[in-house]
């Protein structure tokens, strides 16, 4: 990864360390290869740490990368929860907005032109998605709705020979939430994807071209 976009990566507000970056970087690197010419997509941008490691990879390969996030916070994000971040909160509003710290960190990175922030709700903008995909990146809402909703919703887009990358699984439950990695089986049990990688709790699956792809039976709450 070039320096420079790596040392505004490690930089950047978030809360991905920096092995686990560099392998989601590797990974975007891969699926520009396997699939040439597909766009990436991540669920969860908060203020651009990870938009950083995938779209240095994203430029390198001349394609894009879909930032997508609400930009209000994941569940975890808001007040009274262990990763609420006081001075994210636009007081005007009374509600988190990272949106500005996103674009900033992307605008000094140079990196606009490779990767579009798409404001918008995951579940609402997946009813319109039609694109295959290089890579999906899930690391939006970590609770159980949200994260299996993601998976249900966006899996289905990646590539044949694409990638799968999910952030924050933990198989030990003393380590995280279950959601995670509650959907990162899911997606190894469906006959659809295998782990071709894992880096702290970043696991990368790829796409089998078997032709037994399916869509996810939706997870009954």
């Amino acid at each position: 990864m070039d320096s420079h976009l790596r040392t505004l990566a490690e930089a950047a507000r978030g809360f991905m360390p920096p092995d686990e970056g560099l392998a989601l970087n590797e990974a975007g690197e891969a699926a520009a290869s396997r699939v040439p010419g597909a766009p990436f997509l991540e669920i969860g941008s908060y203020c651009g740490k990870s938009a950083i490691y995938l779209g240095a990879a994203a430029q390198a390969h001349d394609v894009v990368l879909f930032a997508v996030d609400h930009h209000r916070g994941s569940e975890e994000n808001q007040p009274g929860w262990e990763w609420h971040e006081p001075d994210l909160v636009d007081p005007e509003v009374g509600r988190m907005d990272t949106l500005p710290r996103f674009r900033r960190a992307l605008h000094d990175a140079g990196l606009e032109p490779n990767v579009i922030a798409t404001v918008a709700d995951a579940p609402t903008l997946g009813r319109f998605w039609t694109t295959p995909l290089a890579l999906l990146f899930i690391d939006g809402g970590h609770g159980a709705e949200p994260a299996h909703r993601d998976y249900e919703q966006w899996s289905t887009f990646v590539a044949p020979n694409g990638i799968l990358a999910i952030h924050d699984v933990f198989p030990d439950p003393a380590d995280g939430g279950r959601p995670p990695f509650e959907i990162y089986e899911r997606a190894l049990d469906s006959g659809n994807f295998v782990e071709i990688g894992a880096t702290g709790s970043l696991r990368v699956l790829e796409r089998l071209d078997n032709g037994v792809a399916h869509t996810p039976e939706p997870r009954r709450f």
